[in-house]
């Protein structure tokens, strides 16, 4: 049974008499297997003696779309839909407007994800009241459920002991939910290139090399960005074509390392969304951020550039422009790296409101993990979210700095900068 901590009930209807099916709407957990909110999808329609219809969708006028987003999303598209053949599920994939409203006229119900971001906030508070049927949202997102904290955190060592406290409940494998009913009715074709890169089969082959190869190295290289040893796995999560349940638990029993970013980093930012200020603004961060970035806003600028330079990586500095070559390239920037783009932007940015707004956009955009409430806390952690005052210095006030000698000492620059040549 999916916990009730999962589940929230956003409206007041009641099923409908004479429906043909329950329908999951996949948003945010693109996937079958290890999915909380379809699991619950099968609860109710076993209850009701119904079959599963599973609904995913690519709305082609959606913020920031692009083939880049578009050919991950059909990868695991094609993946679904062979997959819900076998389990024994509908599956429909359409990037039609109207869609979702033509095949809530005959259900019973509908089942989707709880996420706090992106477009899907807005679904969930926009259509349970047009649809007049009971609209459930689940938490397949986090181990540990969002609904168990119930205010914002401060910062990793305020819910890394309350996470922990909960894991021994929560960190146990969910079974493949597998539908009393079968699906009866015809299914559909996907057409996606199998180079798309993204797809439930992509994800766990990536799993499985980053088990056999990297995780051993993780804790000594993860930082360095020309060893390769981190998981890869941020896009994949991103797009719900695994789950952080699954990662976590093919990687308990080692690298602590990789576990506090997996299960406490990310599900403080999580926290962060569903609780916190809009990230858009710079009122998203802590009093003693906004006050620090407000009394240096004014400070003059050895650089500044503009959007439009930083987005074609024409700065001065060889290796942020690496990491922008890199994000263009390939959809990512290593995390270490990540740090040090955004540290800059707000360095060479006429005004730390000017700063945000530009890596909002280029992350929105360009990242394959963009879009999501653990890119927009790292974006934000770069001007003091979920962090502590530093020594006092211009443009930064107490906010945290970061240069390219420190990354010199630390990591390999000349390797990388040549990478992305």
């Amino acid at each position: 049974m999916v916990a009730p901590e999962r589940v929230r009930l956003l409206n007041d209807s009641s099923p409908r008499s004479g429906a043909a099916y329950v329908l999951y709407w996949a948003q945010t957990s693109r996937r079958l297997d290890s999915n909380h909110g379809l699991a619950c999808a099968v609860e109710r329609a076993d209850s009701l003696g119904l079959p599963v219809l599973v609904y995913e969708g690519l709305t082609r006028d959606r913020p920031f779309a692009n083939p880049r987003f578009d050919s991950f999303i059909l990868g695991g598209a094609r993946d679904n839909a062979a997959r819900a053949a076998q389990l024994g599920f509908g599956y429909v994939f359409s990037d039609q407007r109207g869609a979702l409203y033509r095949m809530a006229e005959d259900a019973a119900l509908l089942v989707t994800d709880d996420y706090p971001g992106y477009l899907v906030r807005e679904h969930n508070a926009r259509l349970p009241a047009r649809l007049g049927i009971p609209y459930y949202v689940v938490d397949s997102s986090c181990i540990v459920p969002m609904a168990c904290f119930t205010k914002q955190e401060y910062a990793a060592y305020t819910i890394r002991p309350k996470i922990n406290r909960l894991l021994p409940v929560h960190l146990r494998p969910l079974e493949t939910a597998v539908p009393t009913i079968r699906w009866a009715g015809p299914l559909p074709v996907v057409d996606a290139s199998p180079e798309s890169g993204g797809g439930r089969v992509a994800a766990m082959k990536r799993l499985r090399e980053f088990l056999a190869h990297d995780l051993a190295r993780y804790a000594q290289d993860s930082r360095e960005p020309t060893q390769r040893a981190t998981s890869r796995l941020s896009p994949y999560l991103h797009f719900g074509h695994i789950s952080s349940l699954e990662v976590a638990l093919a990687v308990r029993e080692h690298s602590p390392e990789f576990q506090e970013q997996l299960i406490i980093r990310r599900e403080l930012a999580f926290n962060f969304a569903r609780h916190g200020p809009n990230p858009r603004t710079l009122a998203a961060l802590p009093n003693w951020a906004r006050q620090t970035l407000a009394k240096h806003d004014a400070d003059p600028r050895d650089y500044s550039y503009s959007h439009q330079q930083f987005e074609r990586a024409a700065t001065h500095d060889v290796l942020w422009n690496a990491t922008q070559k890199e994000l263009l390239r390939d959809g990512v920037i290593h995390g270490y790296y990540r740090m040090y783009w955004g540290k800059k932007i707000i360095e060479w940015s006429p005004s730390h409101q000017e700063a945000l707004d530009v890596m909002l956009d280029l992350n929105d955009r360009y990242a394959l993990d963009g879009r999501d409430p653990n890119t927009y806390a790292n974006i934000l952690w770069c001007f003091g979210l979920h962090d502590r005052p530093w020594t006092e210095r211009p443009v930064f006030g107490m906010v945290r700095y970061m240069n390219l000698a420190g990354m010199r000492r630390k990591t390999e620059v000349d390797a990388y900068v040549k990478e992305m040549q």
